[in-house]
């Protein structure tokens, strides 16, 4: 078994097109995050304060509930977690997966994709959430990056 996992949250496509495509760079086994409640595009207009992701944003003590906790992260040294960029923060959903787990003594290596924003605050946001584990900022993913772009991004790690 593959010692890297690729460990996604999308909730429009971009962010899944991209870690799939890492994953087979890679050679990593792949797991996607899901909410226990999908979002609907309505869930996801965050130009409506009382959408549900800007509720969520808000409340930084906001864990939406997953879908499952199948993923099997003992098998794992290194974990990517890749997730769209939130109000310049992974979205609550991230911290979910991460504390429904243990990733002590693993390496969480973070990617993401975004419309126009960078990682602002989201390693602050996300540490808490994994004390015992090795967080890094690694890349936005934007785009569509070449299978070349995406092994020597997972080979860093």
């Amino acid at each position: 078994m593959s010692k890297q996992l690729v460990a996604y949250f999308s909730a429009s496509g971009t962010t899944a097109r991209v870690a799939k495509d890492l994953a087979k760079a890679a050679g990593a086994d792949l797991y996607e995050i899901k909410p226990a409640v999908p979002y609907t595009r309505a869930d996801l207009n965050w130009q409506d304060k009382n959408s549900r992701s800007s509720v969520e944003m808000r409340d930084k003590s906001s864990r939406p509930a997953l879908a499952d906790t199948d993923a099997n992260i003992a098998d794992y040294d290194t974990i990517f977690v890749g997730f769209p960029i939130w109000w310049y923060v992974a979205p609550t959903i991230i911290n979910s997966f991460l504390e429904a787990y243990d990733f002590s003594g693993k390496k969480i290596v973070l990617f993401a994709t975004s419309g126009g924003s960078g990682f602002g605050k989201a390693v602050a946001g996300l540490k808490p959430s994994v004390p015992h584990a090795t967080i890094v900022e690694g890349a936005l993913l934007n785009g569509r990056p070449s299978e070349a772009k995406l092994k020597a991004f997972a080979d860093q790690y």
